[in-house]
């Protein structure tokens, strides 16, 4: 189980890492998202994987339970990341709807020549 979690959260980072080093708005954006997916999922595996338990102690036996620790650290970064996104989704369709372009790295002097057709 634990291997499972672990290649899961390398390759959600891969992935997002990947993504952020697009050179357009919307890849960004969803390698941010794949990235607080990894870290949500890491948060989330280190309160110690148990099947079949509950999270809270037994009324009889051992004490034997899963942390509800980073289970409601996971619920409150879910909610961040989720108010962040559409943040970021909003500043890229404004930068989007001036520019009439989505790439990150071009300057406002070559947009104009390769509207046109030039090359720099």
């Amino acid at each position: 189980m634990e291997l499972i979690v672990a290649s899961t959260v390398g390759v959600l980072t891969a992935g997002g890492v990947y993504l952020l080093l697009r050179l357009r708005t919307f890849p960004v954006i969803l390698g941010l998202a794949l990235l607080s997916y990894a870290v949500n999922v890491f948060l989330f595996a280190s309160g110690r994987l148990a099947i079949d338990q509950s999270p809270i102690l037994a009324k009889y036996g051992e004490a034997t339970y899963t942390d509800p620790l980073p289970q409601a650290l996971v619920l409150t970064a879910i909610v961040i990341s989720f108010g962040m996104t559409a943040v970021l989704v909003m500043i890229g369709l404004g930068a989007y709807l001036e520019a009439e372009s989505d790439r990150v790295d071009i300057e406002p002097e070559m947009r104009d020549a390769t509207d046109k057709g030039e090359s720099a």
